[in-house]
């Protein structure tokens, strides 16, 4: 039987938890605007990490000049692509922009497209092309 690994588990420091949180960020603000599922989405994951509104503000302030943070645990890795694909579908549209940095981050560790269709198709319970069929909102 697999072991699944909590978010406490694999982010099991403040430096770990806040890469990961600027991660989700710099994609929520890829194409201009934050949705309220966005918005609602981002303040569920700082609370489950148990960031402060001290630790994250440096982030939203510098979102210009901030880049991806790649981590370098394999599992962290794949369970931070997963939670960038939520937070794409989070507004029930997949932007271009935002699948861009999916794709890059993806790439960024080792992962292929085919990889991150299969998982937008997985998380999004669609087809696997997302610029086909994206998910709406109904």
């Amino acid at each position: 039987m697999q072991h699944t690994h909590s978010l406490d588990e694999v982010l099991n420091t403040t430096q770990k938890k806040l890469a990961f949180f600027q991660n989700i960020i710099l994609l929520a603000a890829a194409d201009g605007r934050l949705s309220q599922e966005e918005g609602d989405f981002l303040l569920q994951l700082g609370n489950k990490l148990g960031l402060k509104p001290e630790q994250v503000m440096p982030i939203a302030d510098n979102l210009s000049i901030l880049s991806f943070v790649v981590p370098a645990e394999g599992l962290q890795r794949t369970l931070e692509l997963q939670t960038l694909v939520q937070m794409m579908l989070q507004d029930g549209q997949i932007d271009p922009r935002e699948y861009g940095l999916c794709l890059e981050y993806a790439n960024r560790i080792g992962y292929g497209k085919a990889i991150l269709d299969d998982m937008v198709s997985q998380l999004a319970g669609g087809p696997p092309n997302p610029y086909n069929n994206p998910p709406t909102v109904s």
